[in-house]
């Protein structure tokens, strides 16, 4: 089955965030079209054995690229364009789909936490950014930690948001909040309540009229193949948190306190074991507390990344 989130759901994306500006030739390009907004171009780039798709924000600079790696079962679209905007202001900003998901294609390959972190490797290579700056949001976080594991002269900076080092160190949620998380049953409607419950606390759910305002519109397809096959990966990875003292590059974390799918507690644990690491936690947050408060959440990221 194949999911379309219609984007007359969401807040228009292609007006608030600028154009795509791509780092180097690539292979092919997608055409998308925004609900009511003009015609983007989403670049499609041969990865191993999948083409990735993605999009780079921002002019050229001399200031070090960021990567934003996506969680599981999200699409490049769905960053805040507030975020974007910020950030690319400074710098370069590169953001892709895992393979599988939206765009992107996908091969019979075995899924792996470890995999998605080679593919973002190769996609950097790809694109000529030798070093750059690694921002992972919840399953992102877990890619982010291998690929700075993997390739630490890669990594300049890292920034883990709603994260876990994963294993059985980590705190896992309640089992009825892991069993919503990877239920795909239901309708449209169905699903997007379960996935607000899954993101935001009650009492931002009790005083938010809208709750779909606070995401862009998507475009591209989610197939619920893939993110069985991501679902797997999840519990799957053997995690890092035994390696955490090897991370090299500056790290920030930044977590919800009321984050039900990773709870807060795996920041605190990770900010114990990576030398030199930044801990902020968001009062009232929840998994997603950056759509929450993206223009908070913008400014304390644009601050630990400036002056690289």
């Amino acid at each position: 089955m194949t999911t379309w989130l219609h984007p007359g759901l969401f807040v228009l994306l292609a007006a608030a965030l600028g154009g795509l500006m791509p780092v180097q030739a690539v292979a092919s390009e997608v055409e998308l079209m925004g609900s009511n907004g003009p015609k983007q171009m989403t670049a499609l780039l041969p990865i191993d054995d999948v083409e990735l798709a993605y999009q780079v924000f921002g002019a050229p600079s001399p200031a070090t690229p960021l990567v934003m790696i996506m969680g599981y079962g999200g699409l490049m679209e769905m960053w805040p364009p507030t975020i974007i905007e910020t950030l690319a202001r400074e710098r370069q900003v590169i953001v892709f789909d895992h393979r599988g998901m939206g765009h992107s294609s996908s091969s019979d390959q075995a899924y792996s936490i470890a995999r998605f972190a080679a593919d973002t490797h190769a996609l950097l290579q790809a694109l000529g950014v030798e070093r750059a700056q690694v921002l992972g949001w919840s399953m992102g976080s877990f890619v982010a930690q291998e690929l700075a594991l993997q390739h630490p002269e890669q990594v300049t900076k890292l920034v883990l948001l709603s994260g876990s080092c994963g294993g059985p160190s980590a705190i896992w949620p309640d089992p009825e909040v892991w069993a919503r998380l990877l239920d795909l049953s239901g309708t449209l409607e169905v699903r997007v309540q379960r996935m607000f419950e899954n993101l935001f606390p009650p009492a931002w759910l009790a005083i938010t009229l809208d709750p779909l305002q606070v995401f862009p519109p998507i475009t591209a397809p989610i197939e619920d193949a893939h993110l069985r096959r991501q679902g797997e990966t999840l519990r799957a990875w053997p995690g890092v948190c035994d390696r955490l003292a090897e991370i090299s590059a500056e790290t920030l974390l930044m977590t919800g306190t009321d984050d039900i799918v990773i709870p807060s507690a795996n920041s605190r644990l990770m900010a114990e074991r990576i030398q030199g690491a930044s801990l902020i936690q968001l009062h009232g947050g929840g998994h997603g507390f950056f759509y929450q408060e993206p223009e908070r959440t913008a400014r304390l990221l644009g601050a630990f990344l400036a002056g690289e």
